[in-house]
């Protein structure tokens, strides 16, 4: 069984946590915070500096932990190349992801080694997630389905896991490294067509994440980003000559293609999430807001 307050143990983590950064900003105290303050604490982060240049990394200079190991070469190398230097750098069993602007709420690494541990044949897990606005704000929710029957039903639709959300076994990511040169904003997306027919997903359904949505988003980067996607899914489903998915890919992409225009002609939120007026009165929303009270002024343990 688990125990929440297994500490690191002659230098070996269970989890090993990737996180590239670049021009983090502001966001990126809270998201280093948020790693440190969790109840399991046998874990090291890795924070992968991809040659960055707004001096992000002086907000954090005064956090002192032993797990925290900050690498930075001053070159631009891109999320796939240094997601897989994580990999190869990694000395846990499981390695999780975590981004420079997000939220990892204190339970999610307990939860999410608890399904692994408990289910030796699961590859990955990701969460459910709250929607955060840039001024930390609660947006809404994106649940997570659990089953990886539910999770890959619709390749042509695109994989329902949340990339900052998950937690896999070092061996899977490992045989299925990041694609090199990484797809144009669809890293995750390419890896996970790539194996779910070899692999098995499932997902934590507690909230115990929080994605940070931005309220500006380029029209011509969402548009590029459709059709990398397309690409991907068009190689892989005429490969597997699956026509019918390849087909329903390009339905998909076309109705995608009016949305977006039609969110940027109207400034409307393109991002699928429920109302945040529903929850409002949910723990989970209590949590956020008393985690960006407390850690205000935090200066590390």
């Amino acid at each position: 069984m688990l125990n929440p307050q297994n500490k690191l143990i002659d230098n070996t983590p269970l989890i090993s946590v990737a996180m590239p950064i670049y021009n983090a900003g502001s966001y990126l105290r809270l998201a280093v915070i948020s790693i440190i303050e969790q109840t399991y604490q046998n874990w090291e982060l890795l924070i992968i500096d991809d040659g960055s240049t707004d001096g992000s990394l002086q907000s954090i200079e005064d956090i002192q932990d032993s797990r925290v190991s900050i690498i930075n070469d001053g070159k631009n190398a891109g999320l796939a190349m240094r997601l897989n230097q994580a990999i190869d750098m990694a000395k846990g069993k499981y390695l999780a992801r975590m981004d420079q602007d997000d939220f990892s709420f204190p339970e999610r690494f307990f939860k999410q080694l608890q399904l692994l541990e408990s289910n030796p044949k699961l590859d990955l897990v990701a969460s459910s997630v709250i929607a955060v606005s840039e001024d930390d704000q609660v947006i809404g929710k994106v649940p997570c389905s659990v089953s990886h029957s539910e999770l890959c039903a619709n390749p042509w639709k695109g994989f329902p896991l949340p990339h900052p959300t998950w937690m896999g076994r070092i061996e899977w990511f490992r045989k299925n490294k990041y694609k090199i040169p990484g797809p144009y904003f669809c890293e995750d997306q390419e890896l996970l067509l790539r194996t779910y027919m070899n692999s098995n997903f499932s997902a934590v359904s507690d909230y115990v994440f929080a994605y940070r949505i931005r309220q500006k988003r380029s029209l011509v980067r969402v548009i590029k980003t459709r059709f990398e996607l397309l690409s991907i899914q068009s190689n892989s489903f005429i490969n597997a000559k699956q026509i019918s998915n390849l087909i329903l890919a390009w339905f998909f992409f076309s109705l995608l293609i009016l949305r977006d225009f039609w969110w940027h002609i109207f400034k409307l939120n393109s991002i699928s999430i429920k109302p945040a007026n529903n929850i409002t009165n949910d723990d989970v929303y209590k949590e956020w807001q008393q985690t960006i009270i407390n850690n205000k002024d935090y200066h590390g343990r």
